[in-house]
């Protein structure tokens, strides 16, 4: 079968692998018929950043655990890219009740058995009976490389979905694939960032800090103009994701590129709720002391540095929440696809390039806001 492989910055191509087999009887196969580009994945695909990330490692700057998910010599291809996709079930494992052959399903970015003391709590993306099979990996998930396990990337003919009861979502009837082309990771992770803020905070203020997690801070601002917020303002430097959150019905501001000093400087901050999605530790610290008394601030991005300085005395003096870590999607599946079905919420606003999957070598590396390839489903 054909897989989207990463060679290196700049060079991407279809490789042959071998086709996935069943294995246990609680697996299913699926064909990916929809994928999206993760924000994360440009980090190596228009920078050349192996060599001085595997430095950065070697000199204590950069922190240790990030070898744990992309290797030594982070992001060094070749490795199976991709970890967003919508997927057609083509085969199952004698012990699944829950699907069908021919069933629509996200397939989350992060391999979970549902039963473990973490899956139990919600922290699907730490699944201890996945990191127990292999000591000293941090995640079992597709697309990031050998170091995060077996699984490869989701832009391939064919995916292995182990504990397939649990890990996969049916995409509701009617609903468009191509709406839900991040849920596997992104769409949710805006959704964990801005909904159970808000529910403690109904009707809060919300402050979306964007630009290094690109969708994830538009689809950001889209929720939570969807869920009530009594202000939403989403901060950038580019003209055309501004657009995408105006489009929402977030108030935009444009802001400079410079983050070295604080881009909040300029109109006044009181926010119940912050996203913060510019990958960056000035940005980081914006969105905490933007917020009020009690506030919440979710950091979407990579803080790989070892010196992330936090204002620490503000948050004290605000009594600030900050929640930083991995999406774990399952858990929110359900509920962010029957908004998406029951509401129309258009999250493929975001969306700036809609692509062929054939052409996925040469559109996958688009300098652009949001990838989406797509082919057709099997008629099955």
């Amino acid at each position: 079968m054909r897989e989207l492989t990463f060679v290196r910055t700049g060079r991407l191509e279809w490789r042959d692998r071998p086709d996935p087999v069943l294995v246990d009887p609680t697996d299913v196969l699926v064909r990916p018929f929809v994928a999206a580009r993760c924000d994360g994945d440009t980090l190596p695909l228009h920078r050349p950043v192996s060599r001085p990330m595997w430095l950065g490692l070697k000199v204590g700057a950069i922190d240790p655990v990030v070898a744990s998910i992309v290797g030594s010599v982070p992001f060094q291809g070749p490795f199976g890219i991709g970890h967003e996709c919508v997927a057609q079930v083509t085969a199952l494992g004698g012990d699944v009740t829950s699907f069908t052959v021919g069933d629509i399903v996200v397939v989350p970015w992060a391999i979970s058995c549902g039963s473990c003391r973490e899956c139990a709590l919600g922290l699907t993306a730490k699944c201890s009976t996945m990191t127990a099979r292999s000591p000293g990996r941090t995640l079992a998930a597709f697309g990031f490389g050998p170091s995060s396990g077996p699984w490869g990337g989701m832009i391939a003919d064919s995916l292995r979905i182990p504990f397939a009861d649990h890990m996969l979502a049916k995409v509701p009837a009617g609903l468009d694939p191509l709406r839900v082309a991040s849920g596997s990771d992104n769409l949710a992770d805006a959704w964990r960032a801005v909904v159970p803020p808000l529910r403690l905070r109904p009707g809060g203020r919300v402050l979306v800090t964007g630009g290094g997690a690109q969708s994830i801070g538009l689809y950001a601002a889209g929720l939570a103009v969807a869920h009530g917020a009594a202000v939403v303002d989403y901060i950038d430097d580019r003209d055309a994701r501004l657009e995408v959150a105006a489009g929402f019905g977030a108030r935009v501001h444009k802001v400079g590129k410079s983050r070295r000093k604080s881009r909040l400087s300029s109109f006044p901050t009181s926010y119940d709720v912050a996203v913060e999605a510019s990958s960056h530790p000035q940005g980081l610290r914006d969105a905490l002391r933007a917020l009020r008394p009690g506030g919440i601030c979710t950091g979407t991005g990579y803080y790989l540095g070892t010196g992330t300085r936090l204002p620490a005395m503000d948050m004290y003096a605000t009594s600030a929440t900050l929640s930083i870590g991995v999406s774990h999607v399952r858990p929110v599946l359900p509920e962010l696809l029957d908004f998406v079905a029951t509401t129309g919420f258009e999250a493929e606003r975001v969306t700036s390039v809609l692509a062929d999957w054939d052409d996925a070598p040469h559109a996958y590396l688009e300098r652009t806001t949001k990838v989406v390839l797509h082919r057709a489903p099997l008629a099955l």
